[in-house]
């Protein structure tokens, strides 16, 4: 995998890890967000979908 990204295996490696990094910090981040501020879990009434829907136009 690594000679097909044209890099050697320490970097291919680092590259993984680093991508697995920001997974995990973004995984954590939500879970604190989804804790901390749990308005966005509360779903739209009636008319708040219908003023939204008008909104997008749809």
């Amino acid at each position: 995998m690594a000679i097909q990204k044209g890099t050697n295996l320490k970097n291919y490696i680092e590259d993984i890890l680093n991508g697995i990094a920001e997974d995990y910090e973004d995984a954590k981040l939500y879970a604190k967000l989804r804790k901390e501020q749990p308005e966005g879990l509360i779903r739209a009434n009636k008319e708040e979908q219908e003023d939204f829907e008008k909104w997008l136009g749809v």
